[in-house]
């Protein structure tokens, strides 16, 4: 599949040019984070904890049921003068139970507070799913522009060694230079025609991968927009993990799950507590005996309606363990999401430090990237009217060249790594 649609992409690329649509990078988050699986397997979770609140309510609503019995018996039985004679009998019973709580040892309580905890849990990881794909979008944006630019200069450097081929046929016609130094500008103009051909393989792929990132139908006619060269703020990495630690999804998440731990522990002593309930029913029956003179079916219901309330009252004495069991389970699940915890917010300050580090490290390369691109440009400039001039070698032009070129190289992957490392540290201090 992914063979075809470069196939595509690489026989459409001229038509697809002038109509292609531009995604800029807010698009391509918001994008990819409507239709990526993750999330919605997340979002499907945090739906179930809503269930499960919903569930954890309703356990304080009464319960009521009816109920109704036929039965019939046949053949010997035990009479009223303590004999035993054949005889049937039919019996007929309907009614109605109703069954209130009114103590529930705190379980029902302390699970409805489990449970919207879990919830809050739960919905802070879907956020956190969210924060994953929206790095990786971004990650992969700048990739392809990137490479984009990498195909640029590669151009650039084609364009000079085509300029270069040129000139030197002239002279040769004029008979200033030999046929060799034609030779050597086809070779260099043949190695920059496949460098230039490498490059546009890997700007189509790091398009390709973004489109397939954002699970797009079809990659054809996609093209991103480039971004403002803007700068952000670098802020000390204990200024961006306390803002991290209130702000990042993942930590929040983990903030919920260590307080849902908690209230699961004390929902688990719940089993120590006794339960009081209401109940209340009523009903009536029909009784009839072969042999004997019975009452009438509506006589006898409305005899032998009966009504009834009583209280139930279960006091916990010994449950073979049950609830010392689920209190040690509870605790060390609480013990486990400590640690969780703890592992989290140390792997969260070692990548703010590291992404701090790197984005220092990648603006002092961008400038000095920069700055070097400039005195090779001027370099390269001085060595062309000398060699046009007949004061410097071929070998001397190429390596003039070359330096610019690879400055520019240098340049292009400065800049993308500045602007990545910078949006990842202010990623974790804004936490969006």
């Amino acid at each position: 599949m992914k063979a075809y649609i470069l196939a595509a992409i690489l026989t459409t690329a001229a038509a697809a040019g002038a109509g292609a649509e531009v995604w800029d990078l807010d698009r391509c988050i918001g994008y990819a984070i409507e239709h990526n699986i993750s999330v919605q397997q997340n979002a499907l979770t945090a739906h179930e904890g809503e269930l499960s609140v919903t569930e954890a309510k309703d356990r304080f609503l009464p319960q009521l049921s009816a109920y109704g019995s036929q039965s019939f018996n046949f053949g010997r039985g035990l009479t009223a003068d303590n004999t035993y004679a054949n005889r049937n009998t039919t019996s007929t019973s309907v009614g109605a139970q109703l069954s209130l709580p009114i103590f529930q040892g705190l379980s029902a309580i302390r699970r409805l507070d489990y449970s919207r905890t879990a919830l809050k849990a739960m919905l802070e990881q879907t956020e956190s799913v969210k924060d994953d794909v929206t790095l990786n979008v971004i990650t992969q944006y700048l990739q392809a522009l990137y490479a984009s630019e990498m195909l640029a200069v590669a151009r650039e450097r084609l364009a000079i060694s085509n300029s270069e081929l040129t000139r030197r046929r002239q002279l040769l016609e004029a008979g200033r230079i030999p046929e060799l130094d034609i030779y050597e500008a086809s070779a260099q103009v043949s190695q920059d025609e496949l460098s230039v051909v490498n490059a546009q393989n890997d700007s189509i792929l790091a398009l390709l991968d973004l489109a397939q990132l954002l699970n797009l139908p079809s990659a054809e006619g996609f093209e991103i927009a480039p971004l403002a060269d803007e700068r952000l703020p670098l802020l000390s990495p204990d200024e961006v993990f306390a803002n991290a630690m209130h702000n990042n999804h993942a930590i929040r998440a983990q903030q919920f799950q260590a307080e849902a731990a908690e209230k699961n522990v004390a929902l688990a002593k719940s089993g120590y507590i006794p339960t009081l309930s209401f109940n209340a029913g009523i009903g009536t029956n029909y009784y009839r005996t072969s042999g004997f003179q019975n009452e009438g079916f509506g006589a006898q219901f409305r005899h032998n309606f009966a009504k009834s309330i009583g209280f139930s009252l279960s006091v916990p004495i010994f449950d073979a363990f049950g609830t010392r069991n689920s209190v040690r389970r509870a605790r060390a699940q609480q013990e486990s999401v400590r640690l969780q915890f703890d592992d989290t917010r140390n792997r969260l300050y070692k990548a703010i430090t590291q992404a701090y580090t790197q984005a220092i490290g990648a603006e002092k390369k961008k400038e000095a990237a920069n700055r070097t691109v400039e005195s090779t440009a001027a370099a390269f400039e001085a060595m062309k009217v000398k060699y046009d001039n007949g004061r410097a070698t071929p070998t001397e032009f190429e390596k003039a060249k070359a330096d610019y070129t690879n400055a520019l190289a240098e340049a292009v992957q400065g800049k993308y790594e500045s602007i990545l490392r910078a949006r990842i540290l202010n990623f974790y201090n804004r936490g969006l």
